[in-house]
């Protein structure tokens, strides 16, 4: 076959009958022609070679597959010859042939045309006696089965094919894996050969070099006929996955490849990967090191000036490149030393000698020992890699190894608040209770390295005397408090009663300057700061609080963007709820107090909150660690804490609606969730509508004049009396409550209501204060000094307020009760306003009434606010905005009137 060329194109010529075709040899130097019977064995034969050309490669297959045909005794006799009976599998197998063989020029459709012409041709020629003997030879080299032909010419063929016939127990499928090799030789030359190997897919140990495979002896290699194309077709796959094994692909008999510098890298970067996406493993050789592993290392970075000791001993974090993440690559567990790590960034080849053994370097280890710095860090940012030894690297999540530096003020901050109390400053004129001590030591211990947190007691622990104490301790200058308008008179005389030496300040109405203010205290509300911002600014303050710091749970709000822009040399938030809704809330006043701890709100989302939402202890354990120091939270209940309040009784007191409540809540159920109910899920409207319902309900619920908005002026039909349980029970408590002495404290959100109840006792002659947003300043302070101070059994006996104007921040422990007269979609804020009367200072039990009607969406929220309130500390819902999600039947199902049991 010497004299045949083979490395040029083979094309095949068809004639009249396809036995008359030839095929046509070229190469650069002669071109030969052969008749079907004689080009077969020559195909057949090429068709296990390597150097050959791909046409070449193609119709030896295909000639191949026409000889296990013709073997199998799948032909039948034609008016005009033989042709080939391909049937069932075999038109798959065919397919799959053509498929696995095109190449550039011969698409699939072309490589299929070319397959069924060389398989008729080659059928219609073998059986007629007239091919010679090496073609007789090449028919008994493949695999048959009986032949269905009949007489002493076949059985004599029958019997010549009968031991290659291949087991019934040969797998039905195969794949295919790459093993890598390598000896010193071609590793001290910078390549490496890749083998192909073939698998059972029902058994892996059942495998076999490519090169066993392609002699075609089933029994050395225990495979069966489909074999070849099933490795064929699984090679194109991978050939495509990772494009190098096309010169693996398109060799005549597939078995190995080697690979130098790019393709190394290439294998390395992306192509273990991809052929692994598609089950194709590569192995490497165990003498070949794999082991070279990078993890970022965060730590101090260079100063300007000084040493870096002194920087940590005086908490100096405002310099922007005090720390930075740096890759740190490792043999093992092993680091490399720069030395190692600057030859391995100069090696020009992916193979590399390092201590005394080979290993190959992926592409990515490379650039990273080549650019070893990845970015500079804010000390928060250090300090949140530190503390959970996990950090935003590249978009991922990664382990990261603590630099000695770091470690020290890690543990430093770890450790701050419980250490030896500070002591009680001179100025303070008050005793602090211990767990006020201790809070005044974390305050302290944590503003002295430059950093700020979130004390995050509850409602009534006396949070207000432990900032002040903290000015006191500091005296390092004028500190700036931000607090809602009705909490500016609360500040000053708390200042003027346990720090009469303090100066304080109102930055607040028409004639507001920042001049002179010394050492001293100066308080704002949100609403000036939000106008002030730039002015407040250039104020060198030490301190910047932040009083009922749920106002900056929104980061984009104005009030949140502004207080960014006010610098102090730390920052502290004061607020008993700090998460009212979700995780993203805490984020937000932390990121204030210590910019850059928890990351961007995004990175937050990702890597905390949605991982704790789902539930996963160890994020969750986790983010505690990470929080841990920057955030204090106590509660009344705490064992140690408060054993001075008095007990407090909460009671659900379930209501009935009366007749004109029940028709105007069916009615409206009805006539509303018709409407909802032909809108699509995503229509803007419907969501409106859904919120419109739940609120008109609620004030169903509250009292019929409420909803119809009749007030008390509207003559009879603003009649109260009568038209709703609330106003009875609520009548009830307050005769109760008066007769003993006490005093109630009534909250609603709704000002409208708060209004009918005002007229309401107004007419039935019961003394009351009504406190709402709209009340000003000094009036507010009047009205509390006025309830507040009155002795026991004296003064006004009832204090109205709306809940957001009053359910935070006031010191009303005169009332004994609370009244709750509808329910708000968080527990967090209830518990607020209820902590105006339960709080430090209450010698009284507190009885905390919460009313409910039975049968309609107040009693399903009231069971939905039970199950928040257990969930200490996890993420609440969203309320009525997550309610307008809610599917039709959901949504009818929560707010139709059900039968009291």
């Amino acid at each position: 076959m010497s004299f045949v060329p083979l490395t040029g194109p083979a094309v095949l010529t068809v004639g009249d009958r396809p036995r008359d075709g030839s095929v046509t040899f070229q190469d650069e130097r002669r071109t030969l022609s052969l008749p079907i019977v004689s080009a077969v064995p020559v195909l057949t034969k090429a068709f296990a070679r390597e150097a050959t050309h791909p046409s070449v490669g193609l119709l030896g297959a295909s000639a191949h597959f026409a000889l296990r045909l013709v073997a199998a005794g799948k032909f039948e006799e034609t008016a005009d010859g033989w042709a080939p009976v391909v049937v069932g599998d075999d038109v798959q197998r065919l397919r799959m042939l053509a498929e696995s063989r095109a190449y550039d020029g011969v698409d699939r459709e072309g490589a299929e045309a070319l397959v069924w012409s060389m398989v008729a041709a080659v059928v219609d020629a073998m059986p007629r006696g007239s091919m010679h003997g090496a073609t007789r030879r090449a028919t008994a080299a493949v695999s048959p089965a009986r032949p269905a032909a009949a007489g002493p010419a076949a059985d004599r063929l029958r019997e010549r094919l009968q031991r290659h016939l291949v087991p019934d127990d040969t797998p039905a499928e195969v794949s295919i894996s790459l093993r890598v090799e390598a000896d010193e030789e071609s590793l001290t030359q910078g390549v490496l050969r890749v083998v192909l190997q073939v698998h059972d897919e029902a058994n892996p140990l059942h495998l076999a070099d490519a090169a066993v495979l392609w002699r075609d002896d089933p029994r050395e290699h225990g495979f069966g006929p489909r074999t070849r194309s099933q490795v064929a077709m699984r090679l194109a796959d991978a050939s495509r996955a990772w494009p190098p094994l096309q010169r693996m692909r398109f060799q005549a008999s597939p078995t190995e490849m080697e690979l130098e510098g790019d393709d190394i890298g290439s294998l390395l970067a992306d192509g273990v990967a991809a052929l692994k996406e598609i089950g194709v493993d590569v192995l490497w050789p165990r003498a070949l090191g794999r082991e070279l592993t990078a993890r970022p290392v965060v730590d101090a970075g260079p100063r300007p000036s000084g040493t870096r000791e002194e920087a940590l001993n005086t908490g100096l974090f405002g310099v922007d490149d005090l720390f930075s993440f740096k890759w740190q690559l490792a043999i093992g567990d092993e680091p490399l030393t720069d030395e190692e790590m600057d030859e391995l960034a100069g090696a020009a080849a992916p193979i590399l000698k390092l201590r005394g053994s080979w290993t190959i370097v992926d592409p990515g280890i490379a650039r990273k020992a080549r650019k070893r710095m990845l970015r500079k860090l804010t000390p928060a940012e250090a300090l949140g890699a530190a503390l959970t030894g996990v950090a935003d690297v590249d978009s991922e999540a990664r382990d990261v190894i603590v630099g000695a530096t770091l470690a020290k003020l890690r543990d430093r901050v770890a450790e701050v608040g419980r250490g030896d109390l500070v002591p009680v400053p001179a100025g303070l004129q008050a005793t602090l209770r211990d767990y006020q001590r201790r809070g005044l030591t974390w305050l302290a211990e944590l503003t002295a390295l430059g950093l700020g947190g979130c004390l995050a007691d509850d409602m009534g622990l006396g949070k207000t005397i432990t900032l002040i104490a903290l000015h006191l301790h500091r005296a390092a200058g004028p500190t700036l408090v931000v607090c809602p308008t009705s909490l500016m008179g609360n500040w000053e005389a708390e200042v003027a009663r346990f720090a009469p030496g303090v100066t304080v300040r109102r930055h607040h109405g028409r004639a507001r300057d920042l001049d002179d203010i010394g050492d001293g205290i100066v308080l704002t509300t949100y609403g000036t700061m939000r106008r002030d911002a730039r002015l407040l600014a250039e104020v060198p303050w030490d301190l910047v609080v932040a009083d009922e710091a749920q106002h900056l749970k929104n980061a984009a709000s104005s009030t949140a963007r502004q207080m960014r822009l006010i610098p102090g040399r730390a920052r502290v938030a004061l607020t008993g709820t700090p998460v009212e809704n979700d995780l993203s809330e805490l984020w937000a006043i932390l990121d204030w107090a210590v910019p850059g701890l928890l990351g961007s709100r995004k990175a937050f989302r990702k890597a905390w909150a949605a991982p704790i939402e789902a539930g996963i202890e160890v994020t969750t354990r986790q983010f505690t660690d990470l929080v841990a120091p920057f955030l204090l939270r106590r509660r009344k209940s705490d064992p140690g804490i408060a054993p001075e309040l008095p007990p407090k009784t909460e009671t659900d007191q379930l209501l009935s609606l009366t007749k004109e409540q029940t028709v105007l809540y069916q009615a409206y159920v009805r006539d509303t969730m018709e409407r909802i109910e032909r809108l699509p899920g995503d229509d803007p409207a419907r969501r409106g509508l859904v919120l419109m319902m739940l609120t008109g309900l609620k004030q169903i619920c509250n009292h019929p004049a409420q909803f119809l908005k009749h007030g008390a002026e509207s003559g009879g039909r603003g009649r109260i009396a009568g038209r709703s349980q609330k106003i009875e029970l609520l009548d009830e408590v307050i005769e109760t409550a008066t007769s003993e002495g006490g005093a109630v404290l009534v909250f609603t959100q709704y000002v409208a209501m708060a209004q009918l109840l005002s007229a309401h006792w107004t007419a039935t002659g019961v003394p009351h204060l009504f406190l709402h947003g709209g009340t000003p300043v000094r009036e507010r302070e009047r009205m509390v000094a006025a309830f507040q101070d009155a002795p026991d059994g004296q003064g006004v006996p009832v204090f109205l307020l709306s809940l957001k104007a009053g359910g935070t921040g006031l010191n009303l422990t005169r009332a004994d009760h609370v009244v709750h007269v509808d329910r708000w979609w968080n527990p967090a804020v209830e518990d607020q306003a209820t902590d105006r009367a339960y709080r430090i200072g209450q010698t009284k039990p507190v009885q905390v009434h919460r009313l409910v009607m039975r049968g309609t969406l107040e009693e399903r929220i009231a069971l939905l606010l039970d199950q928040k309130r257990s969930l200490a500390e996890a993420v609440l819902g969203r309320g009525e905005t997550a309610l307008t999600e809610l599917s039709d039947a959901e949504l009818r199902d929560l707010v139709s009137l059900r039968p009291e049991s």
